[in-house]
């Protein structure tokens, strides 16, 4: 992080409309027409950095810029400690604000907000009281990530229990306890919030059994006097419960169909395409968990009676819009091949990222032309064709200029998926395309926008996924990760970019199968986990590398720190703090993600395990952990194949990340300073924002204290920095000494001299004058030989 001193820029993209207290929240749009609209709207003092988002209370410029992101930024002078700016930092009262309009619009009176900070520089949980003065309810939306001990004090705290009318308890993004209300009550209801229109939209979502969650916006769920009804419940004499929870599923084979609508619905075994087919289910095997088979929908809370009508509507709306969405350079190459009588469809992650509202900059398309043939089409529309493996079907190419290039992978040979006489007379639709993408790794990955026809090919249920952020395999999991292990890398990090939640059959396998991850060469597992560390949310992959083992055989130092307490992380163990030290890294970064950094943060407390101390008194000690840390950095780093300077960098980064706490207990003299940046060197921003990172107390009066002491530290350092650059410019001794002590006249000689003793000072710092004098003289004695 950059010094704290009047010229501090901390940039900030959520604040609160009016004074420091206000609990109306805002989002900066990052481009600048959204933003100046913004700002006509509220003034150019409408701004603070709210405490109820972490922050100083002081009022905010909002910088509306043409060639980065729009932000807010402080006015100096400067001295504000808030660690989360990112665009979800304001989360907790967007929940509260949507909340409360609901609870207005259900005609409930008396509402109280009250923004519970226990543990964290935001908001722990939300506990909103509302209804007459002797029937209050609370409705309680639990933020921060609890441990199962903690939330059950909650609940007898809250006198919380599932079907208890008075209280109603909701989970935040980044709670993590849903399941445990999910294994009490059957269900369990969430929030999430998502960037649409220069704003931050709240969905509720019921969390179901096996990973499971329906989302939906508040306004299509209602009060009732059992607790909260969203489309999935239904309340009944037991309380609130699924809807048909207590029906058994009837398959086709067991009564006949009542309906048209049910004479449409398959067996079950059996699966619908996205254009209306039917194909076998799989079915199990002896490596793993299987699917249960039946129609993939049904295992993302879409109905059985989904009409084949209504899905292929659907499928419709999304490729009209996402066709609409994609880059021209899509649509353009997709011209050039139609004209020379082939297909080409927008396949694998860019179509997954497209229907998330994304623009990709890198292209991934298939053909059913050969790779020659591609070639020839490729080679009069692209401006660079790349390194193209024609042996391998992949034609690699790239278009635009400097600032909007794009990088286009064609996949050739792909099945067609259906001739121009069968498509021009109505023919039958062969089944090509759809093979080819059920060997894809996931179902959100398994679709492809025929670019030809504008027709969204689905065949294994992928979009339904891809709108709950369901992470699941087309086919039997057992059967895809033996095709790949490298799909369990993929799986964690899909977790930490998208949010997406492995299916538990998913989970279950990676855990049974982890150690098939040994088999990958160490390069490409490196390239995943650095694509894991590098996403929004690192530490929720992590979580899932960590619980299924496959950190166990790639990085066994993580698991490793599980319940290593220390004396300086008491508040949780070990692991638990290095998850914590990262994510508040990530808040901290300015420029972009940035790996050396994440991985100082992750790698940072490896080497307690080797070093824990048991001394009198029972007493735990990490005596230069961090020195230890450091080495086995090194080597992990090397093992996984990572570059020689980021194995350096992070590995300094570690030895030196303590190196601040004897300034906080005691304040260095100025040469002390100076060592410590010299140590730092380059690294030196890198290590302020670890060192500030590390600090996880819940001790807010010891947090505050300690920042305090880093910003004076940074004060110095900037300090001695323009001192050092003044006087480094002149040597110790003025012409006149030299001359006096040298016997010389003006002339070259003397500047000689001037500019060695000025050099020398640079070096090594001021000397008095008989040092001074004595280094002349030897200069001048080397010189004379």
């Amino acid at each position: 992080m950059a010094a704290v001193t009047d010229e501090d820029n901390r940039k900030v993209q959520t604040a609160v409309l009016g004074g420091s207290d206000s609990r109306h929240p805002v989002f900066l749009p990052y481009e600048k027409e959204s933003a100046e609209r913004l700002r006509r709207m509220h003034g150019a003092d409408g701004f603070s950095c709210g405490v109820l988002l972490g922050g100083c209370g002081k009022l905010l410029t909002l910088r509306a810029c043409d060639d980065k992101k729009s932000h807010f930024a402080h006015r100096p002078p400067v001295r504000c400690t808030r660690t989360a700016r990112d665009e979800s930092s304001a989360d907790h009262l967007y929940i509260g604000e949507a909340l409360v309009r609901w609870l207005r619009r259900q005609g409930r009176p008396n509402i109280t907000v009250e923004y519970v900070r226990q543990k964290h520089a935001r908001s722990d949980s939300i506990e909103i009281r509302f209804g007459p003065k002797k029937k209050r309810r609370l409705l309680h939306v639990q933020m921060a990530r609890r441990s199962f001990t903690e939330w059950e004090e909650d609940g007898r705290r809250l006198g919380a229990t599932p079907g208890r009318p008075s209280t109603i308890r909701m989970y935040g993004p980044g709670s993590e306890l849903a399941p445990y209300e999910l294994q009490v009550a059957g269900y369990a209801l969430r929030f999430r919030c998502e960037t649409q229109n220069g704003t931050r939209e709240v969905f509720v979502g019921t969390h179901l059994p096996g990973h499971k969650i329906e989302w939906t916006i508040l306004e299509r769920c209602r009060l009732h006097d059992q607790g909260l009804l969203t489309p999935a419940l239904e309340p009944t004499s037991e309380g609130i419960r699924l809807k048909g929870a207590v029906k058994p599923e009837r398959s086709a084979a067991e009564a006949p169909a009542s309906s048209a609508e049910e004479a449409e619905e398959p067996a079950k075994g059996t699966t619908v395409t996205a254009h209306g087919q039917r194909q076998a289910a799989p079915t199990s095997g002896p490596d793993g968990p299987t699917h249960s088979g039946g129609d993939p929908r049904t295992r993302v809370g879409t109905s059985h009676k989904a009409a084949p009508d209504a899905r292929r509507d659907r499928l419709a709306s999304r490729a009209k819009a996402a066709t609409e969405a994609l880059p021209p350079i899509a649509t353009d190459l997709a011209g050039c091949f139609t004209a020379a009588g082939f297909e080409l469809s927008l396949i694998g992650g860019s179509l997954r990222d497209v229907l998330l509202g994304k623009s990709p900059q890198d292209v991934d398309l298939a053909t059913d032309a050969d790779p020659r043939q591609a070639l020839r089409v490729v080679r009069g529309w692209a401006d660079e064709l790349g390194d193209s493996h024609v042996s391998s079907g992949v034609v690699e190419a790239y278009k635009g200029g400097e600032d909007d290039r794009h990088r286009v992978r064609i996949n050739t040979r792909m099945p067609r998926t259906r001739s121009r006489v069968e498509s021009a007379s109505g023919g039958r639709r062969e089944r090509g395309l759809e093979a080819y993408l059920m060997r894809s790794g996931f179902t959100v990955d398994a679709m492809a926008l025929e670019l030809w026809s504008t027709t969204l090919v689905d065949p294994s249920g992928g979009l339904d996924d891809l709108d709950r952020r369901v992470l699941r395999t087309p086919g039997r999991p057992a059967d895809s990760i033996s095709a790949d292990p490298l799909l369990m890398m993929r799986a964690a990090g899909h977790a930490a970019r998208f949010g997406f939640e492995p299916t538990s059959e998913l989970v279950a396998t990676m855990t049974a199968m982890a150690k098939r991850i040994t088999a990958v060469p160490a390069e490409r597992v490196q390239e995943e986990f650095s694509a894991l560390m590098l996403a929004a949310r690192p530490g929720d992959g992590l979580r899932l590398f960590v619980d299924t083992g496959l950190a166990d055989h790639i990085l066994p130092e993580l698991p490793a720190l599980r319940m290593e307490s220390a004396e300086h992380h008491r508040h949780k163990d070990i692991y638990e703090h290095t998850l914590a030290v990262l994510e508040q890294a990530v808040s901290l970064e300015t420029e972009g993600p940035d790996l050396t950094l994440r991985l100082a943060a992750l790698f940072h407390d490896i080497g307690t395990p080797r070093t824990r101390r048991t001394g009198p008194g029972g007493r735990v000690s990490f005596h230069h952990h961090e020195v230890v840390g450091a080495k086995m950095s090194r080597r992990r780093m090397r093992a996984l194949k990572y570059p020689a300077q980021l194995i350096e960098d992070v590995a300094r980064l570690v030895e030196l990340h303590l190196r601040f706490h004897g300034y906080s207990t005691q304040e260095w003299t100025d040469p002390a300073v100076r060592r410590y940046v010299r140590d730092a060197g380059p690294l030196l921003d890198r290590l302020h924002k670890l060192t500030r990172a590390d600090c996880t107390t819940r001790n807010r009066g010891k947090a505050a204290a300690l920042a305090r002491a880093y910003d004076a530290l940074e004060e110095r350092i900037e300090r001695l920095a323009a001192e050092g650059a003044r006087e480094a410019l002149r040597p110790d001794l003025n012409g006149y000494q030299i001359m006096e002590i040298l016997g010389i006249r003006p002339g070259a000689e003397l500047g000689r001299a001037y500019e060695y003793l000025r050099k020398l000072r640079m070096e090594e710092g001021p000397k008095d004058f008989e040092a001074a004098r004595a280094a002349l003289l030897a200069w001048r004695a080397h010189r004379s030989r």
